[in-house]
C-alpha cells in the first residue's frame, strides 16, 4: 500500500479521482489539457504542477515522452498473487492460433477485482511493443479487456488478424478496417474483410502497471 507523506489538498484529491475516473471510463489516463479543461486552470502549468505533487506524494508515476503518461501506484493497483481460482487470468504472449484465454497462454491470476471495470474485465493482457504508447499504455503494462465481438468506431480493442493478436484502435467504414497505433512510427494496419477474416476478442477498459 502507497501512502501520501503529507495529506492531500482538496483539489489534488479531485485530480487523482479525475484520473481513476479517465482510466476506469475511457481505458487510458487524461492528457494535462483534459485535466485543465475539466478543472478550469488557464494552463497546462497548473494541471503539470499538480500532477508533480501528487507524484511526489507517492501516488502518481509520471512517464516522459507521451501525453497521457501518468501512473496510479495506489491501493487500487497495489497488485497480489491469488490461488488459481480467484482474481483475472493474466494473458502473456498468445501461442499462434490459439484461444486467447487457453491454459497455455495464462500466467498468473493477479487479484484483481473483475468489478473495478466497466463494462467488467475478463482478463489481462501483458502488453508487448510500444505501438500504443500515446494512448498511455506502455511495454509490460496490464491491459484490463471485456470479452466481446464486437466494438464500436474510436475504441482500443484486441484484435486477432491470422494467428497474430495486436492491440490498436479500432476504424471501420464498410469492408475496410484500419487497425491504428497510438505511436506515429506504426504504420495502420489494413485490412479488407472481403479478403482476411479479422476477429474482435475484446475491448480495452482499463490498464495496470504492476509493481517492479
Amino acid at each position: 500500500m502507497t501512502v501520501a507523506s503529507t495529506p492531500l489538498t482538496p483539489r489534488q484529491g479531485e485530480i487523482l479521482e479525475f484520473i481513476r475516473h479517465s482510466l476506469m471510463e475511457a481505458g487510458a489516463p487524461p492528457t494535462r489539457e483534459e485535466i485543465a479543461r475539466a478543472f478550469g486552470f488557464r494552463s497546462l502549468n497548473a494541471a503539470e504542477q499538480h500532477l508533480q505533487a501528487l507524484q511526489k506524494k507517492g501516488l502518481i508515476e509520471l512517464v516522459a515522452g507521451t501525453s497521457r503518461g501518468i501512473r496510479l501506484k495506489e491501493t487500487l493497483l497495489a497488485l497480489k498473487e491469488a490461488s488459481d481460482d480467484l482474481g483475472l487470468p493474466l494473458i502473456g504472449k498468445v501461442a499462434a492460433g490459439s484461444p486467447i484465454l487457453a491454459q497455455e497462454n495464462v500466467v498468473k491470476r493477479p487479484a484483481v477485482d473483475p468489478a473495478m471495470f466497466k463494462p467488467r474485465a475478463d482478463y489481462l493482457l501483458e502488453v508487448r511493443g510500444m505501438s500504443m504508447r500515446d494512448a498511455g499504455i506502455l511495454e509490460g503494462d496490464w491491459l484490463a479487456v471485456h470479452k466481446k465481438a464486437e466494438a464500436l468506431n474510436g475504441q482500443i480493442v484486441v484484435a486477432r488478424l491470422g494467428d497474430e493478436v495486436t492491440v490498436k484502435r479500432l476504424r471501420q467504414k464498410g469492408s475496410r478496417v484500419e487497425l491504428i497505433a497510438e505511436n506515429p512510427e506504426f504504420k495502420p494496419i489494413v485490412v479488407d474483410l472481403k479478403r482476411e477474416p479479422l476477429q474482435i476478442e475484446g475491448i480495452a477498459v482499463g490498464i495496470i502497471r504492476p509493481a517492479l
